[in-house]
């Protein structure tokens, strides 16, 4: 990339979704796993990497089909000796950017490259690599003790990794907000793109969860599901719903400058009109029941794209299947869109890939941007009992066929963080 500079000009510009990867319990690869949401196929499995007994957790969204001998030869993802030095989260995260690159066409060597820049979170990090550290620390001490422990296991290296692979040079950091990470670095990104900052960005979020120790965490403090059914493990919205499927895997998307796509004749899969991002002040774990926060949210999404709720076709919502996230959800979109409210169609991909924590918001992106191209919303797979609390349309009887102008895509995390995407199909 050449380095000749120019004067930034600070001006609202449009911002678009040029490139995809995503690696996911539904498959690695975009095109897998849009086949699979399309064909409502459930991505969980049953868990084989340690004893379900000590925990009750049973099933999981384990990615099954990601070899990384695959990538040894695949110029911008790893070799060998580089797969020993990055923990799982990282070669997830390198992978789906490889993918959404490769989507987008170019590499961008026309750009300066420090106005191409790199925001992919994780919620978590190097949890196994902890585990497996601490562990060989307990037995033979400190001084066996990874010299790549630290490097490998902060959340930060999965962005900062990509950055090296690409040779992107701007603004580069790790957005860490737990269920809400993918969700704030693309809004992030928009906003560095749409301000002026810069002219590309890879965006999105990764995580690697499957050991004992985080399941855990999760289910001591009942969020997890003990299901031992595969049909009814992860039912956003539904009565009977009890708890969320723990999932891993990644989704990286490249957002460009609306003109620079345009001049190059790139695909545009959607635009990103608007970003909210609000905190509840409420809880460390239970959302805020009024859902006063999260509507303002979606409300600030709406209004920044220039649209009402009138003007929305489609939520993609948080969705987790448990029992506080989706009724409080639920009362924040009725606050956001009042009387519309009723008619807006609302989903939960959850429902088929589980949660994936900093991941989850990516994957969900791609999938409205998927949604507003092929004009298919998705079902909210495995529901059968309505709640008089969850009153709207979850999309619950198959997938719509229908326009998709506009949708919104929810994210909502620990610690009361709520984020909000709007979409809008890329109009002249």
């Amino acid at each position: 990339m050449h380095t000749e500079r120019k004067m930034i000009e600070y001006m609202s510009r449009r911002v678009v979704i040029t490139g995809m990867g995503a690696v996911t319990p539904l498959g690695t690869g975009v095109e897998k796993f849009w086949e699979g949401i399309k064909a409502n196929k459930i991505g969980f499995s049953f868990i084989d990497a340690f004893d379900t007994e000590r925990t009750g957790v049973k099933i999981a969204g384990v990615v099954r089909d990601f070899d990384e001998t695959a990538y040894y030869d695949v110029k911008g993802c790893f070799d060998k000796k580089e797969a020993k030095r990055m923990d799982t989260f990282t070669k997830y995260a390198v992978v789906a950017a490889h993918e959404a690159m490769e989507d987008a066409g170019t590499d961008f060597s026309d750009i300066d490259c420090y106005r191409a820049g790199v925001l992919v979170g994780s919620g978590i990090g190097g949890i196994d690599l902890t585990l497996s550290e601490y562990t060989k620390y307990l037995e033979k001490g400190p001084g066996r003790v990874s010299a790549f422990y630290i490097p490998m296991m902060i959340s930060n290296m999965a962005s900062g990794t990509i950055a090296m692979k690409t040779g992107f040079r701007g603004a580069n950091f790790d957005i860490s907000s737990a269920c809400a990470t993918a969700t704030h670095a693309i809004g992030e990104a928009f906003r560095k793109i749409k301000d002026g900052y810069l002219d590309v960005c890879l965006a999105g979020g990764t995580e690697s969860t499957n050991v004992e120790f985080t399941y855990a965490g999760f289910a001591n403090m009942k969020a997890l599901t003990k299901a031992d059914d595969l049909e009814r493990a992860s039912i956003p919205f539904d009565k009977e719903r009890h708890g969320f499927v723990l999932s891993e895997g990644s989704g990286v998307l490249v957002l460009e400058e609306y003109e620079h796509a345009k001049a190059r004749g790139a695909k545009i899969y959607a635009e990103i009109a608007g970003y909210g991002a609000t905190d509840d002040g409420y809880h460390m774990t239970s959302p805020m029941p009024t859902g006063e926060a999260a509507g303002m949210g979606m409300t600030l999404a709406m209004q920044e794209a220039g649209l009402t709720p009138a003007d929305i076709d489609y939520i993609n919502a948080h969705g987790t299947s448990t029992g506080l996230n989706d009724k409080y959800e639920t009362a924040a979109i009725k606050l956001a869109f009042g009387d519309e409210a009723k008619n807006v169609k609302i989903n939960s991909t959850k429902s088929m890939t589980g949660h994936l924590l900093g991941a989850a918001g990516a994957i969900e992106a791609i999938v409205v941007a998927k949604s507003i191209e092929e004009g298919i919303i998705h079902a909210t797979v495995g529901y059968k009992v309505p709640d008089e609390e969850c009153d709207l349309d979850y999309c619950v009887n198959g997938n719509i066929q229908q326009e998709v102008s506009a949708a919104l895509s929810n994210s909502l995390g620990f610690g009361g963080h709520n984020g909000t995407l709007c979409f809008k199909k890329v109009k002249e």
